[in-house]
Formats: C-alpha cells, structure tokens, sequence
C-alpha cells in the first residue's frame, strides 16, 4: 500500500482520500496501512488546547494532519454554548487505532522477555494469553510485522556472530604466530644464564647501566686515563700489501708535547713521586752502563727485578716501546671509537685471519658466515663444544671483543656529513645488519651472548687486582696532587663496586689438572693471544688500529691479572712489588679497554629500547 506522503494530485492525496471515505461509510484505519497511528487525546469540554490529535509514526504529514484536525476542533467549539463533541465515527476511529496499538506495544515486549527467558535471563512468562497464535493477540498485520522483525533479528544475530568467530579465530592465529620485533630477533638467546658460567645476563645489565656505567666513564675522562702512548707506525708483521685507509674519519689526531701533564710525561710513573724519581735514576744509570754503588741492596735488586719484567715471558700481548721515536701520545676522548668506513676485503681479512689461524681451529672447520663455510655452523658448534674450556673460552673472549667493536661502530654511526657540522648517532639497520638472529643465521644473537661473556672475564680481573691499587704507594701520578687523589679515591670506589658482584666467574677451572698438560696449555693460550696483538699492526685504518692495539693490550692485561693470583696474594704491603706490578700503559688500556665492554652492554639496552617496535 501506498504510504502517506506527498501526491502528485494535492497535498495529502492519499490521507485526504481515506479521510472522506471514512466519514462515508465508517471504514476502519488499517495500523499497519498508513505505517502510523491517529490518536486524539482526551480532554475537556471547551479546553480546545487539549483537543488536538495526535499522530504518531507520521513525521511531517503527521504533524500537518494533527495541526488540521485541531484547527476543525476549534471551529466546532467556538459556538455559543456547550462545545460539539468529535462525530461519533471518528471516536471510534480513535479508539480502535489506539487499542492496535497498546496490542502491538505488548506483543512485541512480551516477544523480547521470550528470548531474555530463553537464554537464560528473565522467566518467560506462563499465561494463557501467550498460548494465542500471533494473528489472535497482534491481529494480521501486528503478527506479519511481528514476524519480520524476528527473521531480521535472527539475519543480524547470524551476522554479527560470524563476525564475532572470525575475529576470535584470527586472534587465536595471531597469538600462535605473532610478529616478532626486530628486538626479539636481535635478543633471542641473549638472556639467561651464559655458558660456562654461573651469571645471568639480567644481572649484568642491572648491575653495570645502573651502578658501574655512569662513575667509571667520569674515571675514564680523567687525564691519567684519556692519554695514551701508541705506536701507529709499527709495519704489518705477516704481509706487506696494506691498503691504508685515506678516509678522514680513520686518521688519528696524536696530542702536542705541551698538551699532556708533565707527570704523564715522565719516565717512570708506576709509584709514588718519590719511588718514581728514585726509579729514573736507575734506569738512567743503567743505560749508561755505570753502577751506582750508593743504592741500597734492596733498591739494586728491584732495579733487576722491573728490568727482568720487560723482557718477561707473561705479557700476553706485544707492547709498543714507547721510547721509540714514533710512539705519540695520543688524547682518547679526541679520538673515539666509532664507525670509520673501514670495510671491504681488508677488513675482513683481519678477522679471517684471527679467527683462522688462532682460536686453537683446524683448516677443515670454517667459523659461521665465512663465504668458504658452505653450510658447516652446525659442524662447527659441535666441534666448538668437545674443546677443553680454556680453548671455547679462547673462541668466545675474541667473538666478544669482536661483537663489542661492532655495537661501537653501530652506536656512534655517521648519519648526516655537510658542510655545517657532523651528526652521529645510533644506526638500527647497521647494528640488524650485524647482529639480527634472521640476517646472520643465528649468529649474530650468540656474538652478543659472547660479549657478556668477555664483560665478566674483565671484571673478575679487576676484583682480583685490589690490592695492587689499595697500597699506600700507589699513585695515579700526573702532577696534580688533588686531582690524584681524587681520582685514587674513585678508582678505589669503583674496584670495591667490582667486588661487590655477586656472580664472578670461576677462572679456578682454567688450566686445571695434569700440571705439565695445563702448564703447555697455557702457555700455546699466551702465545696465540699475542699473535692476535700483532695483527692489530696490520689494520690499514689507523683509528681502527689504536684502538684494536689498547683493547687487545687491555684484555692481555686481564687475563696476566687472572693467572697471576698466587704473585698478587705475595705482594708487600707498601714499596715497589717484585713479582707483580702493571706498567701505565697496562693499567690504561686495562680501564679504558672495560670501559668500551662496558659501554657496550649499555648500549644494548637503547638497542632494545630502539628496536622493540620494528618489525
């Protein structure tokens, strides 16, 4: 049927139509025909106010219609006397469109505590009324509305269900295989605890961010530990066809003789100022070849003693001779350790040939990511883990040392060179391209792991030299008397905080059983380090070679503190030490050389933080 509406023919053709047929023959308003209602409500004789009609469902035409019905009950009621009452069709009219729709009203509330009972919810209401077919209690439209609307709740109710399934079976197949981060990917195996080992990397990042980063990087840009004597000029033992880098950023800027501290600059600088000078005195005599016969015995005998500990066969690394006219000073906070562009066919060639011809390897088995493996990390694992532990312990302290120098380079990248200035920062493609568990075959994550374990090597050597550096002799002597002690005081803070750590490692498990068999052991463990001292010769990047040269130096220090308990526990209380003493340039290197593997295991933690939300 047609709604009501707007005809072509008048305003309101259609209502207007049925109107005058109803006042015709009576006929009744169909509820569902017009899809509205006409009710008039009631009111009293003469309020016209109240006497209008009203329509509901109509919208528009509805409000024009109650507005007319209105306007004619006014007419009627402004005659002299009683007000005329609505004809007595249109009454009736009224109240049967009105009962329609009380009958609809009741169906369809009575049709929703149906469901709600149903389900569980309300309890379906028991009368005898609801035993009706739909048509008795609604009548024929009521129950074919009725009925509709139930087929399209049923439509939604499908729909929106399905929905609610496929999002839930997506969900669960996201929670099977979510999308790892970049973080996980770099991170996998980097937590727990490490092999060999009874320390977990969670605490040595908690202990070293927190407690030892931020006081030993203030020790470190102290004078006595910023300068350091190097010789860059050293030839290549091993091979003559060295490219060397022509890039700026590889060149190293050495220090003019009046920028160091006289004190650095003496001769000898192992002790107090006045073993010092008594100490330069000798060594004067000496290589004028006279003997001062007015030196006490004891002074005659450390003389012999410090000369003998030159030429000693426990250095684990090939020192420079900072006599030699080449050896410059050079200033290590003017010099960082950062990405050169030194890359290619040489740079790999020195890690090839460290890790080749030094790490205790047969030619037959090739490390992972070599170009030459073809497909052999699982062979080499499985012979990695049936050496002895000093030799795994050899592999990973050089994966470490390795893995530190890429987080460096990665950390301090160059990511903008113009005209105006240099910006460097941390570069998240170059440090995925290095150590991501994806692009490197799993290698990369292992590196990472092996770099903690390098951290814990050098702190469990800084925990056993103490009391070398408790003596009351022992100065950082560089001419300033406040600022040595100063920095003696925090030197002494720091190796206490060292030792405070609760999980150091257990070197008693090196070089253990057979004497002969661990003594032969550890002395192939000594040379084959010192070889990979020279090497550093060989780097063709001379920013990359000073600081390969103090990190090798500075972890063959660690490791002579290491086998050397047995001579620390012997030292006297104050005077100069026969058995064991460290030279400046140890102690330098040693510092600065924890300082870069500690530097590393914080930057770590920005990489995480930089990579957690990239896929």
């Amino acid at each position: 049927m047609r709604r009501l509406g707007r005809g072509p023919a008048g305003r309101h053709r259609p209502l207007r139509l049925w109107l005058g047929l109803a006042e015709l023959g009576g006929s009744r308003l169909p509820r569902g025909a017009a899809g509205g209602s006409l009710v008039k409500s009631p009111g009293r004789s003469g309020d016209s106010g109240r006497g209008r009609a009203r329509l509901s469902g109509l919208g528009g035409v509805g409000k024009r219609v109650g507005a007319s019905a209105t306007r004619a009950g006014r007419k009627r009621a402004s005659g002299p006397g009683r007000p005329a009452r609505a004809p007595r069709h249109v009454r009736r009219l009224q109240r049967e469109v009105a009962a329609s729709e009380r009958k609809e009203r009741r169906g369809r509330a009575w049709e929703a505590a149906g469901r709600w009972g149903a389900a569980g919810g309300w309890p379906a209401r028991a009368s005898s009324a609801d035993a009706r077919p739909a048509r008795e209690r609604w009548g024929f439209r009521g129950a074919a509305r009725q009925a509709a609307g139930a087929a399209m709740g049923r439509r939604w109710g499908f729909l929106i269900g399905f929905l609610v399934a496929v999002g839930l079976l997506g969900l669960g197949h996201g929670e099977q295989q979510p999308s790892e981060t970049a973080a996980q990917r770099c991170f996998c195996q980097v937590s727990g605890y490490l092999d060999d080992c009874t320390c977990d990397v969670e605490t040595i990042d908690k202990f070293n961010n927190y407690r030892l980063f931020p006081r030993l990087q203030k020790l470190l840009e102290s004078d006595y530990f910023r300068y350091y004597k190097v010789n860059l000029k050293r030839p290549c033992p091993f091979w003559n066809d060295i490219n060397q880098c022509g890039r700026r950023d590889c060149a190293v800027k050495p220090c003019h003789s009046d920028e160091v501290p006289d004190g650095i600059k003496s001769a000898s600088y192992k002790y107090s100022e006045e073993a010092n000078n008594l100490i330069e005195e000798c060594e004067q005599a000496e290589r004028l070849g006279a003997v001062d016969e007015s030196l006490s015995e004891e002074t005659q005998k450390a003389v012999l003693q410090w000369t003998k500990h030159d030429d000693s066969s426990d250095n684990f690394c090939e020192v420079d001779d900072i006599q030699s006219p080449d050896a410059e000073y050079v200033d290590l906070l003017l010099n960082p350790e950062r990405y050169t562009g030194y890359k290619g066919p040489d740079a790999w060639k020195i890690w090839n040939v460290i890790y080749e011809e030094n790490c205790f390897k047969p030619q037959t088995i090739k490390r992972p990511l070599n170009p030459l493996a073809s497909g052999q990390e699982n062979t080499f694992y499985s012979w990695l883990e049936g050496l002895c532990v000093e030799k795994r312990a050899f592999y990973r302290l050089i994966s470490g040392l390795h893995a530190s120098i890429n987080v460096h380079l990665s950390a301090r990248y160059l990511l903008q060179d113009t005209w105006l200035e240099k910006k460097w920062g941390h570069n998240i493609t170059e440090f995925q391209q290095r150590f991501d568990g994806i692009l490197t075959e799993g290698e990369g994550p292992r590196r990472l792991k092996n770099l903690y374990f390098l951290y814990l090597i050098e702190l469990r050597a800084l925990s056993k030299v103490v009391p070398f550096f408790e003596r009351p002799d022992f100065q950082l002597f560089t001419g300033n008397k406040d600022q040595d002690a100063e920095n003696k005081m925090l030197l002494l803070e720091i190796l206490h905080e060292i030792k405070s750590f609760p999980l150091h490692f257990d070197e008693n498990s090196f070089f253990a059983g057979n004497k002969k068999e661990a003594n032969k052991l550890k002395e192939d463990f000594r040379l084959h380090f010192r070889n990979i001292s020279r090497i550093m010769d060989c780097v063709g990047c001379l920013k990359c070679r000073l600081w390969g040269k103090l990190q090798t130096q500075g972890l063959g220090t660690a490791l002579k503190i290491l086998f050397s308990e047995k001579l620390i526990a012997n030292m006297p209380e104050s005077g100069p030490s026969y058995e064991f003493h460290l030279t400046r340039q140890e102690i330098v290197s040693l510092f600065n050389a924890f300082g870069r593997i500690s530097t590393s295991v914080k930057e770590l933690e920005n990489f995480r933080n930089l990579l957690q939300n990239i896929h």
